[in-house]
């Protein structure tokens, strides 16, 4: 079998409802799309989101950088996994999501090929269903309780506040109050990067034991930083934006810079390091939230409940995205019931794309 056309889309999908992380209100994400044809007629299809501030990729980027892959992939096996993503490294550094959007793609078809969903071609299934966390953004205390109440009901049990909007004492008020009005589920709070390390000492020594872990609270590249705000509390300290690489797991480890960690396609450049990732936080006692981005499509999110699937913990929550956009691009969405998501067991990723649905949000 024979990669023989490499067709990548730049799209803007709108959200359900405005959201604040990191001093920003976003109303649509921005990602791309990507359909890898056979000369067998098998086609896979991969999706990533452009994250400039997480990892220096934009929509014209990634583009730029799938087209630029394109000519080394050509002609190539796509079940090749290991020798694809060398074959990718050899010719780009970096550019961590043009490459997960290709991988993805190239799972795709591989698990096709092999009638097996892509969890089985990564390692041993640990589990298929997963309960679902739920991120509660709008910055408003009485809003986010009232968000929470109601997902509570609806059997959600894993809730994460982004903070680092409002001042520092704001989100201490709020952290604590919304734990008070939604005691015995798991309460998280991410900074996404937004605080000096003297505001972030302040909020992890303000909330006391009232939150179950802070992501992210000083800059990713900072791990004095995320060092010293880990010792001003007894509330473990996850990193995020500040993971590219098993080096980087390993560092904050020995620094005792993170108890666990935001594990995201995107940043570790695909499913197969990703899947690496979640093996070493695994071996080294780490934590794991294994997510998407703040909004992708079905398509994105059946990659990260694969990668769940076959991780030894995500003890931290999963974070399927999907769920915060007005309209999917997959002709079987995937559904949340009682706060808890199946993974897709068809072969492959298990969804496939509604190109109708997809071009309606292609940018000119």
């Amino acid at each position: 079998m024979k990669i023989t056309r490499i067709t990548p889309f730049a799209t803007a999908l709108p959200l359900r409802r405005p959201m604040k992380t990191g001093g920003e209100e976003m109303t649509k994400v921005e990602n791309i799309f990507v359909r890898i044809d056979t000369d067998e007629g098998l086609i896979g299809w991969g999706e990533a989101s452009s994250a400039p501030r997480m990892t220096g990729e934009t929509v014209a980027s990634i583009m730029e950088a799938i087209r630029f892959l394109t000519p080394a992939l050509a002609g190539r096996d796509p079940r090749n996994s290991a020798g694809n993503l060398a074959e990718m490294d050899k010719h780009m550094y970096g550019n961590a999501s043009a490459k997960t959007a290709l991988e993805l793609a190239l799972y795709d078809i591989a698990g096709k090929a092999a009638g097996k969903p892509v969890a089985e071609l990564l390692g041993d299934v640990v589990r298929t269903r997963m309960p679902v966390l739920w991120m509660l953004a709008s910055g408003e205390t009485r809003a986010d309780i009232e968000d929470g109440r109601q997902k509570i009901a609806a059997g959600f049990t894993a809730f994460k506040i982004k903070v680092g909007i409002n001042p520092v004492e704001n989100d201490i008020e709020r952290a604590i109050a919304i734990r008070a009005a939604m005691p015995g589920v798991q309460i998280s709070a991410d900074a996404n990067q937004g605080w000096s390390v003297e505001q972030a000492v302040r909020f992890v020594e303000g909330i006391g034991n009232a939150l179950d872990f802070v992501e992210q609270p000083v800059m990713g590249h900072d791990l004095d930083g995320m060092a010293l705000v880990a010792r001003h509390t007894s509330v473990p300290i996850g990193a995020d934006e500040g993971l590219h690489s098993n080096a980087d797991i390993q560092r904050h480890h020995d620094r005792h810079a993170a108890q666990g960690g935001s594990l995201k396609m995107i940043k570790l450049g695909g499913m197969t390091r990703t899947y690496q990732a979640s093996k070493m936080c695994g071996a080294l006692g780490m934590s794991i939230n294994m997510a998407g981005k703040i909004a992708e499509s079905s398509l994105a999110t059946s990659g990260v409940l694969h990668l769940a699937s076959a991780a030894p913990n995500v003890n931290w929550g999963l974070s399927c995205t999907q769920q915060y956009i007005t309209t999917d691009v997959v002709h079987t969405p995937i559904q949340i019931v009682d706060g808890h998501v199946l993974r897709p067991n068809g072969p492959g990723l298990g969804v496939e794309i509604d190109e109708t649905a997809l071009r309606k949000f292609i940018l000119q």
